[in-house]
């Protein structure tokens, strides 16, 4: 019997063409839990406005962060679960799936499931229907449409884990190592959502975001008055959660801050939101409102911390999988066991 570790990450385009490019965000923008506007209104814009003109506006963006490997996001991914496999015991192994593009989720969690228990581990510390939300209910479905399920276990990492706050702050150290003047703020920009969301949730996804942040500064015995916490990515016309990460940088070098780090504790693995749109949209904005310098902070990656992090998790489920019968799973991220809420409050 074999014990199948999935880590699931967003997932990435096939190829920076325009058809790659489209395919994705069919099935990106096509999940209602991501974009959740009637159907008779979304599906038509979908179809005729977005797929129609976004790949061809958005390909140059991923044709400069592509390598010859292929796309940053599904590099890392793999680097973390090569990193994990290195520290698993004997018939535990993992692999790099993705819930948007291959290899999906979906399939290899209903080809796993045939083999022995499966433990589900997302790159998401902080929760929301549009992320955590939807692969805890794509592994709900899965489990009711198997005959006899074996165990399958759901994990997220906490907003504060040590693990990962010892990464990001390794990451942090490395990215400042060389600046002449050490930074005059510091921002953390957060994936952002609308509020409406963040509301229905009870403030679970922007609480778990400013607990990262806080853990972070106490970390490194930063002050609170010289940091902020930031929302970017937005999309579509409702408002999000606020302060853009954009806005604010703009309003900081007006401020008269002259230098600043972003860090960006959301994504655990770079991509086009990182490298391009706070490594080069981010960084003109704030340069070209008086700004002299902005630092961008990698993403944790297969930092050695973050990797014992997942381990734990992974033994611990492997510990769950002695006793008896399955985990039923919740699929509504407001409802987490207490002791995450207050921890990310």
């Amino acid at each position: 019997m074999t014990h199948t570790v999935l880590i699931v990450n967003l997932g990435t385009p096939a190829a920076p063409t325009d058809e790659a490019i489209r395919e994705f965000l069919r099935e990106f923008l096509g999940d209602p839990r991501v974009v959740d506007w009637p159907a008779w209104f979304w599906k038509p814009v979908l179809r005729f406005l977005v797929l129609r003109f976004r790949p061809a506006k958005i390909r140059p963006l991923y044709e400069s962060i592509w390598t010859e490997e292929g796309a940053p996001l599904h590099l890392e991914t793999e680097a973390i679960v090569e990193a994990l496999n290195g520290t698993l015991p004997e018939g535990t192994r993992a692999e790099a799936v993705y819930r948007y593009g291959e290899p999906s989720l979906e399939r290899r969690l209903e080809e796993a499931m045939e083999h022995g228990p499966v433990t589900v581990c997302s790159l998401f510390p902080h929760l929301t229907s549009s992320t955590t939300g939807t692969i805890d209910q794509l592994v709900e479905r899965a489990r009711r449409r198997h005959a006899n399920p074996p165990e399958v276990r759901v994990f997220h990492p906490d907003a504060a884990d040590p693990g990962l706050i010892q990464a990001l702050v390794d990451r942090y150290q490395e990215a400042t190592a060389e600046m002449s003047v050490g930074p005059d703020h510091l921002v953390f920009s957060y994936h952002g959502i609308p509020i409406r969301h963040d509301r229905r949730e009870e403030g679970l996804y922007s609480g778990g975001c400013h607990a990262t942040t806080r853990a972070f500064l106490e970390r490194i015995g930063w002050p609170e008055d010289r940091a902020t916490t930031a929302f970017q990515s937005e999309f579509g016309p409702e408002p999000w959660l606020k302060p853009a990460t954009e806005d604010t940088l703009e309003e900081l070098a007006k401020k008269g801050v002259r230098r600043v780090v972003v860090l960006t504790p959301g994504f655990l693995t770079d991509g086009l939101e990182t490298i391009e749109e706070i490594g080069e949209e981010a960084r003109e904005t704030f340069l070209e409102a008086g700004g002299k310098e902005l630092v961008r902070v990698p993403a944790v990656k297969d930092h050695p911390a973050f990797i014992r992090s997942l381990r734990r998790i992974v033994i611990s489920a492997e510990g769950a999988q002695e006793g008896s019968g399955g985990v039923p799973l919740d699929v509504s991220p407001r409802r987490v066991p207490a002791d995450r809420r207050e921890r990310s409050a």
